[in-house]
């Protein structure tokens, strides 16, 4: 990959960022709305993680050129019939912050048995080139919900998660091995295999 290769991320979520710049390495710098304060808020009105992707994706890349990447993501609690789902960065109500949404969460799953508690994280990317979505790429990382929040690491409901085939939590485990797993991390390299093709044309 060329040095310094340039990727907008539609997003204003700097945890986001962090991750995905950490995910790609050091040939790539990752920008987000964080930089661009006049981008307009994207409204995410789809009913799945893709299509608030698409919507991101697209939104965004009327107003730069090149190519924008958007992300959408959360957590699908079985007992809960599948929420927070779309609606994890917002559990708990608007301007609700992640500690707020883990708590209502294991609020809810008060005395839910363990063998009752499967989780998963999903995240669907969507690339986007002047208001067209040109693809996608999903990642699901199947696991159960802890009674208590574990650990301080990673963000959003990672306290209270625990992947398959591990005994602690995505905020116990190391960042390195988190992401070598994680929903983002598997959808990212779906990314990456097309991008890099992309751009040695």
């Amino acid at each position: 990959m060329n040095e310094l290769m340039p990727l907008f991320l539609a997003t204003r979520n700097r945890h986001k960022t962090n991750e995905i710049q950490t995910m790609l390495g050091k040939g790539v710098v990752v920008r987000d709305a964080t930089e661009v304060p006049e981008l307009p808020e994207i409204e995410e009105t789809g009913t799945t993680f893709e299509a608030n992707a698409r919507l991101k994706a697209e939104g965004i890349s009327l107003h730069l050129p090149g190519l924008i990447l958007a992300d959408d993501s959360g957590l699908e609690v079985d007992a809960l019939g599948g929420e927070p789902g779309i609606y994890s960065a917002r559990y708990a109500g608007p301007g609700c912050s992640d500690l707020q949404n883990t708590e209502l969460v294991l609020e809810k799953m008060r005395g839910v048995a363990p063998e009752q508690r499967a989780a998963r994280f999903r995240c669907v990317l969507a690339v986007a080139r002047d208001g067209k979505t040109i693809a996608t790429f999903d990642g699901t990382v199947e696991g159960m919900l802890t009674t208590e929040i574990t650990g301080g690491g990673g963000f959003g409901y990672d306290p209270i998660f625990i992947p398959e085939g591990y005994e602690k939590s995505f905020g116990e485990l190391p960042s390195e091995l988190k992401n070598s797993m994680s929903h983002r991390g598997r959808a990212l390299e779906q990314f990456r295999v097309w991008w890099e093709k992309e751009t040695k044309n």
